[in-house]
């Protein structure tokens, strides 16, 4: 049937069609039961937007896989090899294990046992009773006391303890690097509170007055005194082994003194933590002096002074050393808090505090604090000082200095060597009770024509 000529009319002037039934809508829309039944005039009239205008422009993009892409390794088909564990392979196995590790726990053992290892206690507060082994150290619940008691200066006289050791005669000369160590008992850094008691950022340069809530929470209760910031802040910074130990001599066993033998204190501490993880504070600088006349109250062009230090300082080596820390006057830096072991040029890169920033995991342990370049023979007399200024009696702990040397796998430790022995000792009796049990009441194995592999 044709449609009446209003109607194409209609639809060709309005651009509209919805239909090709027998009527009209008021608005000029054909409508009906579809486009099929609409002549082709009609239809040449209409666009073909028009005649699909249902929802060809609203297509929405497929939805995005997690499927792993189709390849060996993310869809789990590497290529493997499944030993099958028969009988001679576990012995086998056991057998070599044994032959390996209880070898080499013999040699690990003897190599330990042969290292030299010297240790004197000088103050002990131990539950146990642990005696000293030197007297004349103690201070007991008295912080810094030597260091008071000389007047708070390094070269007092009276201020410090001596310590000597001999190297035994039987077990021959000391090879360097010869580690000198302070050990210390019942303390416990890997407490949760004490282990996380740090700024990071302070470290890094961060200034005390820059620090926001959450830095100062972290720090807590060691992060103002007063008015008076600390940098750095927190509780491991601020309870640094600060005991002054210093080689004076070693005497031979033909009771000359050996020369050029110090104890360096230096590369003591990680490379990497040195280089990534401390900073002098942002702001800080320092300018070593021509003369030790040098004036730390010159000022600038407005009148402000350009240094912080009230007098120079003077390093090791004689050489006179100003310095400017920003805010010094209401900041207690590093080297106020401890100024018997940090100098102010270093500040926080001094080594002995990087060491200990690096938190030991058990209650027990020790600490690097130099090392002697020098091979010192049999039988030779090595004498130290120490300022005791680090107290142990509220903690009930101890401190000990420790000379040794050292082989591969580190220190003096028989436990190593122990537990080579011990797993190769198991593996070795395994193996000889699987070799009896085959040999003597053999179990009946099925044949390995019928295993199977999955295949591709």
């Amino acid at each position: 049937n044709e449609l009446p000529e209003q109607i194409m009319t209609s639809v060709s002037t309005d651009g509209h069609s919805v239909g090709g039934g027998n009527a009209a809508a008021p608005d000029g829309h054909s409508v009906g039961d579809g486009a099929s039944a609409i002549p082709s005039s009609i239809g040449d009239s209409v666009s073909p937007r028009s005649i699909n205008q249902s929802n060809t422009n609203d297509e929405t993009p497929p939805a995005k896989s997690n499927r792993p892409a189709d390849v060996a390794l993310k869809q789990q088909r590497m290529k493997s090899w499944q030993p099958v564990l028969d009988p001679k392979w576990v012995i086998s196995c056991y057998l070599l294990i044994g032959l390996i590790f209880i070898p080499t726990g013999i040699v690990i053992r003897i190599k330990s046992e042969n290292l030299i290892e010297l240790k004197k206690v000088y103050d002990s507060h131990l539950k146990d009773g642990t005696p000293v082994d030197v007297t004349g150290c103690e201070i007991g619940n008295n912080p810094n006391k030597m260091w008071i008691d000389g007047g708070q200066t390094l070269n007092a006289v009276g201020n410090t303890c001596e310590i000597k050791m001999q190297v035994p005669f039987d077990k021959g000369d000391m090879e360097p690097p010869v580690l000198v160590h302070y050990e210390i008992m019942n303390f416990y850094q890997n407490y949760r509170k004490y282990i996380t008691s740090y700024d990071q950022y302070q470290l890094l340069g961060k200034l005390a007055q820059d620090q926001g809530l959450t830095e100062q929470s972290v720090c807590q209760p060691l992060s103002k005194i007063g008015d008076v910031y600390i940098n750095p802040c927190g509780l491991i910074a601020n309870t640094l082994f600060n005991d002054i130990i210093k080689l004076v001599s070693i005497v031979g066993p033909d009771g000359e003194v050996i020369p050029n033998a110090p104890m360096v204190e230096t590369g003591i501490a990680w490379e990497s933590d040195l280089k990534y993880k401390y900073r002098q504070p942002d702001g800080f600088k320092s300018q070593q002096c021509e003369s030790c006349n040098c004036d730390c109250n010159e000022t600038d062009g407005e009148g402000k002074r350009k240094w912080s230090c009230n007098t120079p300082y003077i390093d090791e080596d004689g050489i006179c050393w100003r310095y400017y820390y920003p805010f010094d006057e209401s900041t207690q830096y590093l080297y106020e808090t401890y100024p018997m072991l940090i100098n102010p040029i270093e500040g926080v890169t001094n080594e002995h505090f990087v060491v200990w920033m690096r938190a030991a995991a058990l209650p027990h342990f020790r600490k690097l604090y130099g090392y002697i370049e020098q091979t010192i023979p049999a039988g030779s007399v090595l004498t130290f000082t120490v300022m005791a200024n680090y107290a142990v009696e509220r903690l009930q702990g101890s401190k000990a200095l420790v000379v040794s040397n050292n082989y591969i796998f580190g220190g003096k430790n028989h436990w190593l060597g122990t537990l080579f022995i011990a797993v190769g000792s198991i593996a070795a009796i395994l193996g000889v009770f699987f070799l009896c049990k085959d040999k003597f009441a053999p179990r009946r194995l099925g044949d390995r024509m019928y295993l199977k592999y999955k295949e591709e």
